[in-house]
């Protein structure tokens, strides 16, 4: 029998390798379909999935319990999701090389650290600044592509990633503050749920058929079990048995997956320079992992 620490990590990496998948089966289908069709599928799929799995563990019966706080910061965190999930698929459908997207998204702990400090009074060492840094200086690095006017120089979805890490960041917050107490279960299947009707009334907006090709339906579902079911639940079981901070450690290595998974699938990899500025994205992102495990461990 495995012990609960080598259980904890091993919810991690595999939750890291399948969130990786996300990038590139979602790249896949948006090739084929529009947004907001991918966005139905790729939502009631992850939602059904995810209320049969809240089901057989029981944890529906918590949703009678919930207190009014809980329930305001779960229909708080549906509105932040719409927009983070938007603009996260926005920027694989406008970005050619999911790995790309990937080393700017690295932005994301950064605007989760500053925004930690700042709203949640979190204390932070000097080595996680050095890690921001390295990640800004990276993100800057892979989207640089040298115009002559300011429009021309970043890479088109470059802003939109930006965007998609302010909006994750802000949702984490939320689930630091108000929901700590619920079920992984029970918030994964809210932040399903609201997307599906999302996705239901952006599908009213834009008119668009509900028949999509097949290639695009298997892309859709291997995508779908891998991203906000699988992947999701394994990083909260993780945190369940090992610290967060030593979870988000092996997160940190997600674009060194995803650039693999591109290069596979697709036969694309990113140019020199932004290889080198992934390369420093990860980097940062390590060294702010890192620096959290070692300033808890010296609380102990």
């Amino acid at each position: 029998m495995l012990n609960d620490r080598v259980k904890g990590y091993a919810f991690a990496v595999v939750g890291t390798i399948a969130f990786s998948n996300t990038y590139i089966f979602s790249k896949a289908a948006l090739n084929e379909v529009h947004l907001v069709q991918f966005g139905l599928y790729w939502f009631f799929i992850a939602f059904v999935l995810n209320a049969l799995w809240l089901l057989k563990t029981g944890h529906h019966r918590k949703i009678f319990q919930l207190t009014s706080r809980q329930i305001k910061a779960l229909l708080l965190l549906g509105v932040l999701e719409a927009f983070t999930t938007a603009t996260f698929f926005l920027s694989i459908q406008i970005i050619p090389d999911p790995a790309v997207t990937s080393f700017i998204g690295n932005l994301y702990p950064v605007f989760l650290m500053i925004m930690g400090i700042v709203l949640l009074k979190e204390r932070f060492v000097w080595l996680e600044s050095v890690g921001a840094i390295l990640a800004i200086g990276g993100a800057f690095v892979v989207s640089f592509q040298g115009g002559s006017s300011l429009s021309d120089i970043f890479i088109p979805g470059a802003g939109v990633v930006l965007l998609n890490a302010l909006f994750a960041s802000t949702a984490s917050i939320v689930v630091k503050k108000n929901v700590k107490d619920l079920s992984p279960e029970l918030v994964n299947t809210n932040r399903s749920f609201w997307l599906v009707l999302v996705s239901i009334v952006a599908m009213q907006i834009v008119h668009k058929p509900l028949e999509i090709p097949m290639s695009a339906f298997v892309n859709i579902t291997i995508g779908s079990v891998f991203g906000p079911f699988l992947s999701i639940l394994l990083i909260y079981y993780s945190f369940k048995l090992i610290e967060v901070s030593k979870s988000s450690v092996i997160q940190s290595l997600k674009g060194i997956f995803v650039l693999l998974g591109s290069f596979l699938y697709f036969n694309t990899f990113p140019l020199p320079h932004q290889v080198i500025g992934g390369v420093i994205t990860v980097a940062g992102v390590l060294i702010i992992s890192l620096a959290k495990v070692r300033f808890l461990n010296g609380k102990k």
